[in-house]
């Protein structure tokens, strides 16, 4: 099994997670990250998904799972430690082409989750394709002692340069060169030992006047979708 790599965009779309457990406790926290709309059904939950819905950060449903919970969901996550009911959450969701993961088991699951690096707007994910988890856990490790809270900061400063850049109406094939670099003049480094005044003078000598760092951190989103394959 080969799987197609992609990067979905689920904020404010609805996703449902059966199993309140440990496993599906995590699976919530991470749809919530994403700024999903979540809902839980489970007769059984964990006390931080009782806190969520309290606070009306997830709709909570204490009840087995019924077909109609599917209803005008985006993607579902089967949690339980049911397999029956696991495999019926896959046949339903099958059935009305929805997306589906059951949890540690690839064999029925339409799309699979990577082990996750998170630095911010750097996501880093590592599969192995359902193979073993044990190792894309232990990549994951590793990797995290290799991009640190730098590159989140980093990326951000990326995000206010072009934001400023298209401002002034300039074109984003004129970008790439500019923000190579910046790359190859070792940012990433001058960011981790927050030496401010190397990286105003980086600056300053590939950008000209007007780009300063505390300025561009404060201004980070991209305003234009144009600029997000720069």
């Amino acid at each position: 099994m080969r799987y197609y790599p992609v990067n979905l965009d689920i904020r404010n779309r609805k996703c449902l997670v059966v199993g309140g457990g440990s496993v599906g406790t995590r699976k919530v926290m991470t749809l919530l990250d994403c700024g999903a709309k979540v809902t839980v059904v489970s007769n059984e939950v964990t006390r931080q998904l009782l806190k969520l819905a309290d606070s009306g950060s997830i709709v909570l449903k204490k009840r087995p799972f019924q077909i109609s919970d599917l209803d005008k969901m985006f993607l579902v996550i089967g949690a339980t430690d049911n397999p029956e009911l696991n495999l019926q959450i896959h046949t339903q969701a099958e059935q009305v082409g929805m997306l589906c993961n059951i949890a540690d088991r690839p064999e029925v699951c339409n799309f699979i989750l990577p082990a996750i690096v998170n630095r911010g707007d750097l996501i880093i994910a590592i599969s192995t394709s359902g193979k073993s988890p044990a190792f894309a856990k232990m990549m994951r490790k590793n990797l995290e002692k290799e991009f640190g809270t730098e590159y989140a900061e980093f990326l951000r400063l990326m995000g206010g340069i072009r934001n400023k850049l298209l401002n002034q109406d300039h074109e984003p094939e004129a970008h790439k060169p500019l923000f190579e670099k910046l790359i190859q003049r070792d940012l990433v480094k001058m960011i981790k030992g927050r030496d401010i005044v190397a990286i105003n003078s980086l600056l300053f000598e590939i950008l000209g006047e007007g780009y300063i760092f505390d300025e561009l951190m404060t201004n980070h989103q991209i305003s234009n979708p144009i600029l997000k394959n720069i």
